[in-house]
């Protein structure tokens, strides 16, 4: 079945893919639409994302024009630098320069589960590269330069109407503020390693304390996160409902991180 593709500026829904654990009917008739629709327009290939889905499948044409399934693809090693103009069917009639990978080596599976591979170079490397990265919700707008991506989101807001006004950023203060949790749980992490090869009393005392108070400010900053995101992302109209699903997914993971860390710590070093 043809399937409508997802374009600017609805905003690709949550972060990861999930990959596929059950090879039944409904991921065979997913494939299937990918198909279709990748016929339909006449395209080098598209994600699973692309149409709606959330599971880890990418359909490609190879150098021949078979259409590749692969489910739960991985990019497992590349050499070589090129730079490709590239198009995609997110944003409709924009072209950017892109620095990608000239050869790519892919670990996937099939619809019968079976595991599979390949090498490509060229063109089918490219294509295989983009159609990845939206398996982790990502555009060829995040392999872009800081200027590149401040110049291509400048564009994006002047082609903004009264029609499209649910105008949707590609990035947000809130990433900002999980790099920010994410450094700190990994200091605690360091933090605990290393307490687990002193005997001071004293140190460790101090090393505790230093951990815990992270802890604390940790958790505050993911208490502000989950408000901030919601406010922020309430300022596109696009973005108020479908990315409460991604917003509480990470200040829960963030926090389920937080809490395994200090209870570790709590456990083995200061107990």
């Amino acid at each position: 079945m043809i399937k409508k593709i997802i374009q600017y500026p609805t905003p690709l829904s949550v972060e990861y893919a999930t990959d596929v654990r059950v090879f039944d009917e409904e991921l065979f008739a997913l494939i299937d639409d990918l198909k279709d629709t990748i016929t339909e327009n006449n395209l080098e290939g598209l994600s699973a994302y692309q149409i709606g889905s959330h599971y880890n499948v990418i359909v490609v044409k190879n150098d021949e024009g078979e259409l590749i399934e692969m489910i739960n693809p991985r990019l497992i090693a590349h050499s070589g630098r090129c730079t490709t103009v590239e198009s995609t069917a997110y944003y409709p009639n924009k072209t950017a320069e892109i620095e990608r990978y000239e050869n790519v080596s892919i670990v996937y599976q099939n619809r019968d589960g079976n595991d599979c591979s390949l090498k490509a170079s060229g063109a089918f490397a490219i294509v295989l590269q983009r159609k990845i990265d939206y398996t982790f919700g990502a555009t060829f707008i995040h392999k872009m330069s800081k200027q590149s991506k401040a110049e291509f989101n400048k564009q994006l807001s002047h082609h903004a109407t009264v029609e499209n006004s649910d105008y949707s950023p590609t990035t947000f203060k809130r990433d900002k503020m999980v790099l920010v949790m994410n450094v700190m749980l990994a200091l605690m992490a360091v933090g605990f390693v290393v307490a687990l090869f002193i005997d001071d009393v004293t140190i460790l005392s101090k090393l505790w304390h230093t951990i815990f108070y992270t802890a604390a400010a940790v958790a505050l900053l993911d208490v502000f996160y989950f408000f901030y995101a919601q406010y922020e992302g309430r300022k596109s109209i696009s973005c108020s409902s479908c990315q409460v699903g991604n917003i509480v997914g990470t200040t829960l993971f963030i926090m389920a991180k937080l809490v395994v860390i200090t209870l570790l710590t709590y456990f083995f070093i200061y107990k």
